[in-house]
């Protein structure tokens, strides 16, 4: 008998699930769309990142090569009573600009859903937002001038004094407060309408039928099943919110007396004006800690992944 016949038969080895999934050729293909944006968000957000936090732990002054100082940057900037002032600014100005823009908004999707679905209503809302930041931010300087600002022009109208706005302590952050709500309210309240389009008609029908009043379904109905929505909006403006700086660098330049004097301005000021990059990335990566804590808090206790709906 040959050698041939006695041979034992070859076991092909079984590849992993896992492996056969990423060899697929639909999962090649969604590679190669993902690709060009992978290689960007690489480029440009992770390579600049990891190398921000490895110059967090030096001194550095854009100039001369960097010094590993250790943690020396981190115990620094926890002893510096101006971070924890920008940091104490930069909440006060969340806290102004994140109920007023969400609550305005909610009101906006819930008129434009009930009284009007108009595509031009819904062009005027988003015009804003599509201005760029800067030119929105000049205009409203110049508006808000206290000499020859048409804002306090309205206001003579109506017997009420000159306002410093942006040059009053107690006044300059409303005021940028207000700068970002007008320009950011009507995208947020184009998001919320979207999501109160996926809300069954019946169910408005059946409260209706058993005698619940629009506050009533409002908020038993209306604000319970648009909570996935509301999670995103709050995230994602809480996270710009405390990102805040071109409105800043055109209006305020932080004052007055660091009045309006953020986080981001307090980065920047340190980077570029005393030329620290050291520390300033050091603050900027406790910035980062800050709000990955609270966006995994807001998610958490907000339920994010779960809806009414389901």
């Amino acid at each position: 008998m040959s050698n041939s016949a006695n041979a034992l038969p070859i076991q092909r080895t079984q590849r992993p699930a896992w492996l056969k999934g990423w060899l697929a050729g639909e999962t090649w293909l969604a590679w190669l769309f993902i690709l060009p944006s992978l290689i960007g968000f690489t480029a440009f957000y992770a390579v600049p990142a990891v190398r921000g936090v490895f110059i967090s732990f030096t001194n550095w002054d854009l100039l001369s090569t960097p010094k590993v100082v250790g943690i020396a940057n981190y115990q620094k900037l926890l002893r510096d009573p101006q971070f924890w002032q920008a940091l104490r600014v930069t909440l006060y100005y969340v806290l102004l600009n994140i109920p007023l823009q969400t609550a305005l908004a909610v009101g906006l999707a819930v008129l434009m859903d009930r009284l009007t679905q108009s595509i031009v209503v819904r062009g005027v809302l988003v015009l804003p937002w599509l201005i760029p930041n800067v030119v929105v931010a000049l205009l409203w300087l110049w508006m808000l001038d206290p000499q020859l600002g048409v804002v306090n022009q309205i206001l003579g109208v109506f017997g009420i004094s000159r306002q410093p706005f942006l040059g009053s302590v107690s006044q300059a952050m409303p005021s940028v407060a207000w700068i970002n709500i007008w320009r950011h309210a009507g995208y947020t309240a184009l998001l919320i309408f979207a999501g109160l389009q996926t809300i069954p008609k019946d169910v408005y029908e059946a409260a209706a039928i058993d005698g619940a009043t629009e506050r009533r379904m409002f908020w038993s109905i209306t604000i319970p099943l648009l909570r996935p929505v509301l999670v995103f909006v709050l995230v994602t403006t809480v996270i710009g919110s405390f990102q805040i700086f071109d409105t800043i660098a055109i209006t305020t330049k932080g004052g007055p007396v660091n009045a309006t004097r953020v986080i981001f301005w307090y980065i920047y000021e340190f980077a570029f004006s005393r030329f620290q990059m050291g520390y300033a990335m050091a603050a900027a990566v406790i910035l980062f800690l800050i709000l990955i804590t609270i966006t995994l808090v807001q998610m958490r206790y907000l339920r994010s992944g779960e809806s009414d709906l389901a």
